[in-house]
C-alpha cells in the first residue's frame, strides 16, 4: 500500500500545482496589462497546467531533485519508508511521471530511473503526534542555479550598496538575489529564506521554508513584516514572468532565522520557479493508509513538528 500511495503522490506532485500556487498565478494575469508578454506567459502556462493535470503529465520537462520530508511518530520504520520510496520513484520514472534527472557527477552517465547517491533526498524528523506526514518538493534545476548565499557585510556592486548585519542588509541582499536571477530562474518565482545558521544548515532552512503555504502568516511579526516588504518591492522591480517585465516577479516570500555563531552571519535563499510542485499526504503509521491529503486548501499552514 505504501508503494502505491507514494507513487500517486508523486503522480499529483508533478503534474497538479497546489492551489495556492494556481491563486497566486491567476492574481498575477489579473494584474498584468492586455496584449503584454507578461500577460502571454501567465496565460500560457495556465493552459500548461490545466493540460498536465488532464493527463497525469510533468508541468515541467524539469521534474527536478526529488525531496521527501518526512515527520513520522516514534518507531515508524524510516528504514522501509526510504526503501519503498525509492521504489517507488523508480517506478514513477519509467510511467512518466518523472523525467530521467539523475545523473552521475564523474561519469555523467544518467541512471535511468532517477536513484543514485542523494536523489532522491529524505528529511525525516520524529513528532509526538500519532501520524506520519510526507511531502515532496521536485524542484528544477534552472531555479536552484539561481539560490544564493551571501556572507555579511557583503558588498553589492549592482546596488551600489553595501549591506550590513542588521535587517536592512538582510533585505538587501534578499532582492540582490532575486534581481540576479531575472528569467533565469523561471519568474515569477517563490522563495524560502533563512536568516543565520551556518551554510548547510541556511540552505536546508531556507528551502524547508517552500513547504509554507503562499498566504500564511509568519509568527514572529519581524519576519512577517520583512516578508511583506520583501514581496511588495520584488513586484515592483519589473522583471515580471520569465523576466519580460511586469507586475508579477514573486509568489511568496518565506523567511526563517537561526541563531550563529559571532563571526559568522549568513543569509541562505532558495529560490522555487512559478512550477513550484509540492504535495503531500498524512499516512497512518500502522497501515500506511493515506488518511488526508495535503495543500488542498490555498489557507493551510504547516503543522507545530513537534
Amino acid at each position: 500500500m505504501l508503494k502505491e500511495n507514494l507513487l500517486d503522490l508523486i503522480r499529483r506532485t508533478s503534474s497538479d500545482l497546489p492551489p495556492d500556487i494556481r491563486a497566486s498565478l491567476q492574481r498575477g494575469q489579473e494584474k498584468e496589462q492586455p496584449g503584454s508578454r507578461a500577460l502571454l506567459a501567465l496565460n500560457t502556462i495556465t493552459e500548461n497546467n490545466i493540460t498536465a493535470t488532464e493527463e497525469s503529465a510533468p508541468i515541467c520537462q524539469d521534474t527536478g531533485m526529488i525531496k521527501f520530508y518526512v515527520h513520522h511518530p516514534i518507531g515508524y520504520d524510516i528504514l522501509d519508508f526510504e526503501d519503498v520510496a525509492k521504489a517507488a520513484v523508480a517506478e514513477a520514472t519509467a510511467i512518466g511521471y518523472l523525467r530521467q534527472n539523475s545523473v552521475d557527477s564523474l561519469s555523467g552517465k544518467n541512471t535511468g530511473n532517477n536513484l543514485g547517491p542523494g536523489t532522491p533526498l529524505f528529511h525525516f524528523k520524529a513528532w509526538r503526534k500519532p501520524t506520519v506526514d510526507v511531502r515532496i518538493i521536485l524542484k528544477g534545476g534552472g531555479c536552484e542555479n539561481v539560490g544564493a548565499q551571501y556572507s555579511l557585510p557583503a558588498d553589492l556592486p549592482e546596488l551600489g550598496k553595501k549591506a550590513g548585519r542588521d535587517l536592512e542588509g538582510c533585505k538587501l541582499v534578499i532582492l540582490d538575489a532575486l534581481w540576479k536571477a531575472q528569467g533565469k530562474g523561471c519568474a515569477p518565482g517563490y522563495i524560502g529564506v533563512c536568516i543565520g545558521g551556518d551554510r548547510a544548515s541556511g540552505y536546508d532552512a531556507a528551502k524547508e521554508q517552500l513547504l509554507r503555504v503562499v498566504g500564511d502568516k509568519n509568527p514572529d511579526p519581524v519576519l512577517a513584516d520583512l516578508e511583506e516588504e520583501i514581496f511588495r518591492i520584488a513586484n515592483k522591480l519589473d522583471i515580471g514572468p520569465m523576466g519580460w517585465g511586469g507586475a508579477t516577479t514573486l509568489l511568496g516570500a518565506k523567511i526563517t532565522a537561526m541563531n550563529r555563531l559571532p563571526a559568522s552571519f549568513f543569509v541562505s535563499v532558495s529560490y522555487a520557479c512559478w512550477a513550484h510542485r509540492r504535495r503531500g499526504v498524512t499516512l497512518d503509521p500502522q497501515t500506511n493508509e493515506i488518511l488526508s491529503w495535503l495543500y488542498e486548501t490555498i489557507e493551510e499552514t504547516l503543522p507545530d513538528s513537534h
